[in-house]
């Protein structure tokens, strides 16, 4: 087995007090998308940051191309674009100052200056026809993508973006899956998110955290196949809901026409299907979902177990 670009090993961070943030984290992270899914506060940040060099982590290494960066930071921060989730703008100035002041400040310029870098830059996220108009009024949309033209100044190695797409609109929100999309290339790209549209999407790989461990290291057409046949959906009311959870693993409930729900439940090994439930096809949001919702010993091998990663190419 080859060494993927990104390498992950036994990465653990322990907070003050003492709080666990990671538990052991082990992963081989080859070119292109990657997906790290969890909810909040799973240790994706942690895990974000210690990779960007930010923080040091208690133990474990992070080797890219073969080197430590846990021991050599400054060889990470050299070759990483990052675009945090609350990126700070200017209102008041235009994208193209805003982009030329972040470009400063990273200390990157062009062989016909920082001027033209920035145009050109903002050429690549499509925003020359804005690039005199303020920030401020810039839409969510806009600012992410003038976010990942200063992320991909210097032709980084490594691209983190951490929850892109939260509060888009859907036609944004598809722009953007383009955008990074392209950027991908000749790249490793960590895309950290609770959304698992953008992973289905973007990802050929994807690894979901829960209280700061792995808990799958995977494709989306595996982690769809692995519960496909094994959820059924249905409707009840929202009066019993509450004790009808109690009887069965539910993975989602959504409220119709504002009396019902449609509830999917997972029908595991030695699990009965609920009456009246009609057998679903599996998604990767259902996937997820029994990832989080189910103990270990419930979930199907084949959702349960990591997929090993080949430098490159997708299992």
């Amino acid at each position: 087995m080859h060494t993927a670009p990104l390498s992950i090993r036994g990465l653990v961070k322990i907070h003050p007090g003492p709080v666990c943030a990671l538990r052991g984290v082990d992963l081989e992270i080859p070119e292109g998308m990657f997906g790290l899914l969890g909810p909040n506060g799973a240790g994706k940040s942690t895990f974000m940051n210690i990779v960007a060099g930010l923080i040091e982590p208690t133990a474990g290494k992070v080797l890219l191309d073969g080197t430590d960066v846990v021991e050599n930071p400054r060889f990470m921060r050299e070759r990483l674009g990052y675009l945090p989730q609350d990126f700070g703008f200017y209102p008041d100035l235009s994208g193209r100052a805003m982009l030329e002041f972040l470009l400063k400040m990273k200390g990157v310029s062009g062989p016909k200056g920082r001027r033209a870098l920035a145009d050109e830059l903002l050429e690549r996220v499509n925003l020359t026809s804005a690039a005199k108009r303020k920030v401020g009024g810039y839409s969510g949309g806009m600012r992410q993508r003038l976010g990942l033209a200063q992320a991909i100044a210097g032709n980084p190695r490594v691209l983190i973006v951490d929850e892109p797409t939260a509060g888009l609109d859907p036609e944004e929100r598809q722009r953007f899956y383009r955008l990074l999309a392209e950027m991908s290339a000749g790249r490793v790209v960590l895309l950290s998110t609770h959304i698992v549209d953008d992973v289905s999407t973007l990802c050929p790989r994807l690894a979901v955290i829960r209280s700061g461990e792995v808990v799958a290291d995977t494709t989306p057409s595996a982690a769809r196949n692995a519960v496909d046949g094994l959820i059924y959906e249905g409707y009840v009311a929202d009066a019993e809901l509450p004790a009808f959870a109690k009887q069965h693993r539910v993975i989602s409930a959504v409220l119709h026409e504002g009396r019902n729900n449609r509830v999917r439940v997972f029908v595991g090994s030695g699990m009965s299907a609920p009456a009246g439930f009609q057998r679903s096809t599996g998604t990767l949001e259902d996937a997820y979902l029994v990832l989080m919702r189910c103990a270990q010993h419930e979930l199907p091998p084949a959702l349960s177990h990591a997929v090993p990663v080949m430098a490159g190419g997708a299992a």
